[in-house]
């Protein structure tokens, strides 16, 4: 289990009035309509946003445009072991807007939390599914530099993204992958070598649990796959 695809939510109170009613019922139709209308074309719009596959050239471009519109911050991890609610730091920007993005492209959901490290870290991002990886290729094969200036350590239930596992002497981060520290109080070695762009709020216990799951074979993938579903929080 162990193949890596390489290259990411009013109504008026009726009078006694007899024609009333109809009035009040178009009116709560008309508010319904125009609800519908934004929401698609919200949805439509946020299509428009991505149009062609990235590559390592053109993602920072479209991810400093996208950064602009797409402010959230918050997003939970769901997985049959629980939830995991993570904040994602403004403070570096491209890692940001990129997990919302690949978020809002429901790139997460169906991969698995494929290496799992005892008291060090979980990663997630990958999959063996051919589905999955279609998704990739859709997206486009794309690497991002590192933001390690920032100040942020690798405390434990900091978020950071791997390196590529290409030749990567610049060590450019995978965007489809991340993982949690769980390593107590922290894994500080890994400071400076990549990039911390979030933390855990909520849900950190779930970490501990999925870092305890059996695996198998040198690239430490579980025997059973951990799935996980990535949504927005609107906080």
């Amino acid at each position: 289990m162990k193949t890596f695809l390489l290259l990411i939510s009013v109504l008026m109170v009726a009078c006694s009035e007899p024609t009333q009613p109809s009035t009040q019922t178009t009116k709560s139709t008309t508010a319904v309509i125009q609800k519908d209308t934004t929401q698609a074309k919200s949805a439509a719009e946020e299509a428009a946003t991505f149009t062609k596959t990235l590559t390592t050239d053109t993602a920072i471009p479209f991810l400093y445009e996208y950064e602009k519109q797409h402010k959230e911050r918050y997003v939970r991890i769901i997985t049959d072991y629980g939830n995991i609610d993570i904040e994602l730091f403004n403070e570096t920007p491209y890692h940001r807007a990129n997990f919302i993005f690949l978020t809002k492209q429901k790139y997460f959901d169906g991969t698995v939390f494929h290496r799992v490290v005892k008291n060090f870290v979980i990663q997630g991002g990958n999959s063996e599914s051919w589905d999955i990886s279609r998704r990739r290729a859709a997206i486009g094969a794309y690497l991002l530099p590192p933001d390690t200036k920032k100040g942020f350590k690798h405390h434990r239930g900091t978020v950071s993204m791997p390196s590529s596992d290409i030749d990567n002497p610049h060590q450019f981060a995978s965007p489809y992958e991340f993982f949690i520290v769980v390593q107590k109080p922290g894994a500080y070695h890994l400071d400076g070598k990549y990039t911390a762009f979030g933390r855990v709020i909520a849900g950190m216990e779930v970490a501990d649990k999925i870092n305890q799951v059996e695996t198998e074979g040198r690239d430490d993938w579980p025997k059973k796959d951990i799935k996980m579903k990535v949504i927005i929080l609107n906080k």
